[in-house]
């Protein structure tokens, strides 16, 4: 009876285990998985071995594979070059821009001008847009509309790009623009225009030429993006002259 009723809880908590996984994002759905066999690798071999069925040499190795599971994140850290080793895909090379919200983080690429983005918070933290159906896009910006304007801005930004003859206004329901919620600062003037601390004054007026050629209302593009690229290339002129 005992040995039936431990094996319900495994079975549970396998379960739970698993759902908790599916929910995840699908770019961290894998590493779940590997951590939950490791686990349930590790458990397996503290049994056998309490019930003198696996030697104690076993058990040790199995505890050591899963330590090096679980440090391995700490040694990717420390150590630039396993970082690459590591990389699903090439780092960008490229010059990128940044956006961020209070619930979504956008990247533009500055030589292809596509958007990427990533959530910071709300029902779907650290989903990338790229991974979302476009039922679970309007959910997101269903919540962006409810708790933060220039978040939903910048969702029907990459929106506009992800579906140029799909996404319908009348989805997005009210989607008039809306003015930028707090100052910007140096450091996020900056990354909006891909640029770095010892950036000159040709350096913005050259970054913020390429970018609005690209995102410009009249040329297709987003007027929240090119209203903060304006906005990013005003702060930092007027900065370098005063």
């Amino acid at each position: 009876m005992p040995r039936i009723v431990l094996l319900l809880a495994i079975v549970i908590a396998l379960v739970l285990l698993v759902r908790r996984i599916q929910s995840m994002p699908p770019h961290k759905r894998r590493g779940g998985y590997v951590q939950l066999i490791l686990g349930a690798a590790a458990l397996a071999a503290i049994v056998l071995t309490a019930m003198g069925k696996m030697h104690w040499v076993g058990a040790a190795l199995t505890g050591l594979l899963v330590a090096a599971r679980q440090s391995l994140p700490i040694l990717i850290r420390a150590f630039p070059l396993l970082q690459q080793w590591s990389r699903k895909t090439p780092p960008p090379t490229g010059q990128h821009s940044e956006v961020k919200t209070n619930l979504l983080r956008m990247t533009l690429d500055h030589s292809s001008g596509e958007l990427q983005g990533e959530v910071l918070d709300g029902p779907f933290t650290d989903w990338t847009l790229e991974e979302m159906t476009r039922e679970q896009l309007q959910t997101l910006l269903s919540y962006c509309q409810e708790q933060d304007a220039d978040s939903e801005q910048l969702l029907l930004s990459y929106l506009e790009q992800r579906f140029p003859d799909g996404w319908q206004q009348d989805e997005a329901g009210d989607t008039s623009q809306h003015a930028s919620s707090g100052s910007m600062t140096r450091s996020e003037a900056l990354a909006v225009l891909g640029l770095g601390e010892d950036a000159t004054r040709d350096d913005i007026v050259s970054s913020h030429r390429s970018l609005i050629q690209k995102i410009h209302p009249d040329r297709g593009g987003n007027d929240y993006l090119a209203a903060k690229i304006n906005e990013a290339k005003d702060f930092l002129i007027k900065e370098s002259v005063s």
